[in-house]
């Protein structure tokens, strides 16, 4: 029927050519199984999407760890030119509004309705947004 390949010698037992039809079975199923592998477009795809998305985390993963060295180099950069008197002047400004926010803890235990005091929270991040609303307005009619 068909002749052997030419760089195999031909069995010269029955046993030898058991040997040979088993290893071509085996030779012949890891090819119908690699062939299979590659037809399976589905388990394929997943197996491409997974690689995607861990390489996806990994690149996010780099470039926020680069985006945050980055801008506490530039913070570090911006308050070393700060001039002093503008440090003092931010210092003696945050110091003023602890004070300040102290002083207004204390009237609002001493005058607040139960009522307002349940919804503190509320009306104090209200207020925490007025008061940066007005820096900003501030700060932009002093340029």
């Amino acid at each position: 029927m068909t002749q052997p390949p030419h760089d195999e010698p031909t069995a010269r037992s029955q046993e030898e050519l058991r040997q040979q039809v088993e290893h071509t079975r085996h030779e012949l199923g890891d090819t119908v199984q690699a062939l299979a592998d590659r037809a399976d477009v589905k388990t394929r795809a997943r197996e491409k999407a997974v690689a995607v998305r861990e390489q996806a985390g990994a690149k996010a993963q780099e470039w926020s760890g680069q985006a945050r060295a980055k801008a506490a180099h530039v913070a570090h950069t911006v308050e070393e030119k700060l001039p002093e008197p503008v440090k003092q002047k931010g210092a003696a400004a945050a110091q003023g509004a602890k004070e300040k926010a102290a002083q207004a803890e204390q009237v609002w235990q001493d005058k607040a309705p139960q009522q307002l005091r349940d919804h503190r929270a509320a009306l104090l991040a209200g207020a925490g947004a007025v008061l940066v609303a007005c820096l900003l307005i501030r700060r932009r009619g002093n340029r």
